[in-house]
């Protein structure tokens, strides 16, 4: 007899059932939510200068070379040299992968402090609505936080709602690199949270760095909170598509290829983070050793052998998040696939039993913040499985340091 789990008239009930929320959404957020990302105007501008730019009489790089180009002009360059480039030219060095880690940092402090006097205008403007400089309050405040000492921004556009990265630890002398890669709701003035700090990207990644250090304090670790693309507004037609994930994950490979060194590197991946992360996978550069996917609506494929990557991949969902409740198919487009922590999906699945809801997952003291930890530092004798079988191990040594030529 038939089961009722692999019937044809629970098939149709899945994909009738994924068309109502479909229409639900679209009933709710309107046709609005498909528009094309408009790219970024200060961006482009300081690109464009660029691009006009030169050095001691001699142009300079195409901006879009590859990291390995753009790095070996830097290192030709006197400090003196790099340092009026960051200057001249903010927006364009702090976001070009292949500049020097340390010389993007130092050119994000010049764009954000640009930023921040614009932002200071703007609260004071008259020809703003009382709304307008509320906003424009918001986003200095933001931008003097981001300028606090000791902050490593990595990637800084100001446009729209804005996109950003920050990093925690020494990225050039880390022996392992963790790449944290939100879902929906992310941009600057989402970046950091005073409440629920931990549902935020800042706050995941520095749990997840102080957890990689509690793990295994001798090795030497750097964790990116990486919201450098434009997420979903909210769960709506947007968060339903693949649209926000193809072109984030254009972006997040362009890093991820010019990231410092040969140290393996984890994905951490929450929410339509993974829907991004899945899509990347198969452009992700051989030193990506790790995909691990929390509260996943999918990952664009059924099953993960699909995905095009020699990285392991895990996935983990506590019992009360209510993402288990989204319909795991693709129709036309809409949804992500399968289930990533269903037994057919193939990923080796971690417990989470204490993470608490969707947004949990990073939160200190919880199994699932240091499952991840353990995976980030290379541990994986001491993850926990969701099953008593211990499956999600099987295979792996207890630990590891070096990464894939």
């Amino acid at each position: 007899m038939t089961s009722f789990d692999t019937s044809p008239q629970l098939n149709v009930w899945r994909a009738t059932l994924a068309l109502a929320v479909v229409f639900v959404m679209l009933a709710t957020t309107g046709w609005t939510a498909l528009r094309t990302h408009r790219e970024s105007s200060a961006l482009q501008t300081s690109l464009a200068k660029w691009e006009h730019g030169h050095i001691h009489g001699l142009p300079l790089p195409d901006p879009e070379a590859g990291p390995a180009h753009l790095g070996r002009f830097f290192a030709q360059l006197t400090p003196h040299d790099r340092d009026r480039l960051a200057h001249r030219y903010p927006l364009a060095v702090g976001n070009m992968n292949g500049a020097p880690v340390s010389l993007r940092y130092r050119a994000n402090r010049v764009a954000l402090e640009q930023a921040r006097k614009v932002e200071r205008k703007r609260m004071h403007d008259s020809r703003l609505s009382p709304a307008g400089q509320q906003d424009a309050g918001q986003r200095m405040h933001r931008y003097e936080s981001l300028l606090s000492s000791g902050r490593q921004i990595l990637a800084f556009d100001p446009e729209g709602s804005g996109r950003i990265a920050e990093v925690f630890g020494d990225l050039e002398a880390a022996r392992r690199i963790s790449v944290v890669v939100p879902g929906v709701d992310t941009d600057l003035l989402t970046f950091q949270r005073t409440y629920r700090p931990y549902s935020a990207p800042v706050g995941m990644a520095k749990a997840l760095y102080a957890a990689e250090r509690t793990e295994s304090p001798g090795t030497r670790t750097a964790v990116i909170a990486w919201a450098d693309y434009t997420s979903p507004d909210g769960i709506g037609v947007d968060a339903a598509t693949g649209l926000r994930a193809a072109e984030g994950a254009v972006r997040l490979n362009r890093l991820l290829r010019a990231l410092p060194g040969r140290s393996p590197v984890s994905m951490f991946c929450h929410s339509y983070g993974s829907v991004l992360c899945g899509v990347a996978a198969h452009g992700m550069p051989r030193r990506v050793s790790d995909i691990a996917v929390a509260a996943s609506p999918g990952m664009r494929v059924t099953k993960a052998s699909h995905l095009g990557t020699t990285a392991r991949v895990w996935a983990m969902r506590d019992a009360s998040d209510w993402v288990q409740d989204v319909p795991y198919l693709e129709l036309g487009g809409l949804g992500h696939g399968s289930d990533p922590v269903s037994s057919g999906f193939g990923a080796r699945v971690l417990s989470a039993r204490d993470a608490q809801g969707h947004s949990g997952y990073f939160t200190p003291g919880t199994d699932s913040l240091r499952n991840l930890a353990g995976i980030g530092v290379g541990a994986y004798g001491a993850v926990t499985c969701a099953r008593e079988d211990d499956a999600c191990r099987s295979g792996l040594s207890g630990t590891t340091t070096a990464g894939r030529a």
